[in-house]
């Protein structure tokens, strides 16, 4: 049990110096390059009807994937959601974070994209803390061009999820993971404590360090599109 313990200190010590690093400015620019990445990959990337259809977008860059005995999954990432007339609201810095206990050789990094289907998802989004699967349906995205409205992506799943890793993009599931506000990050980029409802509602400025990240949300499900 005391060696358990100590990998799990290690883990957890790596895993905080390696999130020192990157900045909320810094996660802002890697979730746009992502999301770039992602959508311009021929034929394998997230269907763009789904997109514009979405009513929050996260990016999680270089999700952290522990190996050895104890698996382990940890990332920071941003969130932005629709806004009454379809704007993208200000993001949000977002922890993500899920365990299994089992063999797992190797470790390493994933980009992950979530996207939030309808209002009750949204809801469950702007809580303090919530579980994928069991508090919001969930389940691995479709990946190509594009899809038909009446899949059961479109009519049953709050949240569509996906990730790449080496290089291999495909649909992912996030079930048993925790998403919840950053609030030192989001104390960061805006300079006060702010609540992630507040920040997501569109009840604050959009910060310029944000700008390519809606560029590229503006390409693939553009404002103008309302959500539904």
């Amino acid at each position: 049990m005391k060696y358990f313990g100590n990998l799990l200190v290690l883990l957890a010590v790596g895993v905080a110096a390696a999130s020192a690093e990157h900045t909320p400015d810094k996660r802002l620019a890697e979730s746009a390059e992502v999301l770039n990445e992602i959508m311009g990959a021929k034929d394998r990337g997230i269907p763009q009807d789904l997109l514009e259809k979405a009513q929050c977008v996260g990016v999680v860059p270089n999700l952290k994937r522990a190996g050895f005995v104890i698996g382990a999954k940890y990332g920071k990432g941003v969130v932005v959601c629709r806004e009454g007339a379809g704007r993208w609201s200000a993001p949000s810095n977002i922890r993500i974070e899920g365990g299994s206990v089992g063999l797992q050789i190797g470790a390493g990094e994933t980009d992950v994209v979530f996207i939030v289907m309808n209002k009750r998802g949204m809801e469950k989004l702007m809580e303090d803390k919530f579980t994928v699967g069991g508090d919001a349906s969930a389940m691995a995205g479709p990946v190509g061009r594009s899809t038909e409205a009446n899949t059961d992506a479109m009519m049953h799943a709050e949240i569509l999820s996906y990730s790449r890793s080496r290089g291999v993009f495909a649909g992912i599931s996030l079930q048993g993971a925790t998403l919840r506000p950053d609030r030192d990050d989001n104390r960061a980029l805006y300079g006060k404590e702010i609540g992630q409802r507040e920040i997501l509602e569109g009840r604050v400025p959009r910060p310029p360090a944000a700008q390519a990240l809606y560029s590229e949300l503006d390409r693939y499900a553009p404002e103008k599109r309302s959500a539904r």
